[in-house]
């Protein structure tokens, strides 16, 4: 059948952060669940760690750290068949560019994908300009979908490549209401992000309130949902961490809050109340029926990412919800958010079908076309060749001498350079939570 999967498959996966590797691995699982799957991990500044890797806990069959470069080097046509690019957008731009030079005279080429993460609330033309050229580009909802197609149809290319699906990590069993009693209290999980809201200010008043909400509920239980622990970087900077904001706080946690990490969808389980800014575990709460608050408190705001929940009927504050006010989402709103629910009677799964339908007409076809991103030096020569080099790549998509002789090391120097890689994405990290917020403050005085 078309919609049939395609099995035996090779894939590789390329994500550049923790987020990006969950929603990059679990999504080429659904596209092709019995393909062979390497996973690559770009070098940066938030490249995960083993235990970041450990919490999301989508396995690869294979997986290295490498550079943009070494990737280009290690995608042969010949031995993949699926390329699925889990990055930024600029870095996904540089690697269509990358792989349409590598693979020039190839007799056949991997379909390539790409797609995003989350919630799409900034930067829709650019980022999806910048993942023009991709035989597939995944939509997570009907309403990306359209506000996809319409900025293709704007420029002048191809709508062809959206295909609209579901975000990949939409499980778990519906929420029961009856659950809370005996030997667990009601949970409410303040879900924070690295980036939303940025200023200490504003971190800590949100700290605050989660903990007057425990001092106000004692019989509730109340967890800041952390996503990664100090010197750690996930998909978005994090120069104050809700860790060192809690140190701080005068008399420290009531006894019923407390800071937690773990897998999202397990803490998901025990939860009763989600509340959040505006992260993608909300759409997670939501399919499984789980009342869920997106804060007002400091504004609703394109900055913060909460207007994209407008009209959901999860908007709320601390205060009302310290009074006892339960959101409750409007179905209509989730249907066109591509979040069905967990008691839908059209199985989550078969959001992906038209997803696996295109991949296997495209890995049937002996000769895809070559890659054609929208933005080539003519269409965009002001902006483009930027992109590229801070990738190593020259405006031609072809690797730079300094990092094509960096990717071919020998094996004393490839383990000296895995170490600088080490110390220097540490110190990276150091300045970040540390030295930057310090100069900041001395710039106020």
């Amino acid at each position: 059948m078309l919609n049939d999967p395609p099995s035996q498959l090779r894939t590789a996966v390329l994500a550049d952060s923790d987020t990006r590797w969950k929603w990059g691995a679990l999504t080429a699982r659904r596209m092709a669940p019995e393909a062979v799957l390497d996973g690559y991990l770009l070098h940066g500044r938030a490249t995960p760690t083993a235990r970041q890797l450990a919490e999301v806990g989508v396995p690869a069959d294979a997986m290295r750290e490498v550079t943009a470069v070494e990737f280009l080097a290690a995608a042969d046509p010949d031995r993949y068949d699926v390329v699925l690019l889990s990055c930024v957008g600029g870095t996904v731009q540089a690697m269509l560019h990358g792989l349409a030079r590598a693979w020039q005279g190839a007799r056949r080429r991997p379909a390539v994908v790409t797609g995003y993460v989350g919630v799409v609330y900034e930067k829709l033309s650019d980022g999806l300009l910048l993942r023009n050229g991709a035989d597939i580009v995944l939509a997570n909802s009907r309403q990306d979908a359209e506000r996809f197609r319409a900025v293709y149809e704007g420029v002048g290319a191809s709508p062809n490549s959206i295909v609209e699906c579901a975000l990949p990590f939409l499980d778990g069993a519906a929420y029961d209401p009856a659950a809370p009693g005996g030997d667990r209290p009601y949970t409410v999980v303040f879900a924070v992000q690295p980036s939303v809201p940025d200023t200490r200010e504003d971190r800590l008043y949100l700290l605050r309130r989660a903990v007057r909400h425990a001092e106000r509920h004692p019989e509730r239980e109340v967890l800041v949902k952390l996503r990664s622990r100090p010197g750690e970087h996930t998909t978005h900077i994090e120069e104050a961490p809700y860790q060192k904001l809690a140190r701080k706080l005068p008399g420290g946690l009531p006894a019923n809050c407390s800071l937690v990490y773990g897998n999202m969808g397990e803490v998901l389980d025990r939860t009763d109340l989600l509340v959040t800014v505006s992260s993608t575990a909300a759409l997670e709460s939501l399919h499984r029926g789980i009342p869920t608050a997106v804060l007002t408190d400091l504004g609703v705001r394109e900055p913060l990412g909460n207007h994209h929940f407008l009209g959901s009927g999860c908007l709320a504050s601390w205060d009302e919800l310290d009074a006892g006010h339960l959101p409750k989402p409007d179905p209509v709103w989730l249907s066109r958010q591509g979040v069905p629910g967990a008691a839908s009677a059209e199985p989550y799964d078969a959001a992906f079908d038209r997803a696996r339908a295109r991949l296997t007409t495209l890995v049937a076809d002996p000769q895809l076309p070559p890659l054609a991103p929208y933005y080539t030096p003519e269409t965009a020569g002001g902006y483009l060749p930027r992109i590229l080099a801070r990738h190593g790549l020259a405006p031609t998509g072809e690797p730079l001498p300094q990092a094509a002789a960096a990717a071919e090391p020998g094996p004393l120097r490839r383990w000296a350079r895995t170490l600088l890689r080490k110390a220097a994405r540490a110190a990276y990290r150091g300045g970040v939570q540390r030295i930057a917020p310090l100069i900041r403050r001395m710039g106020a005085l």
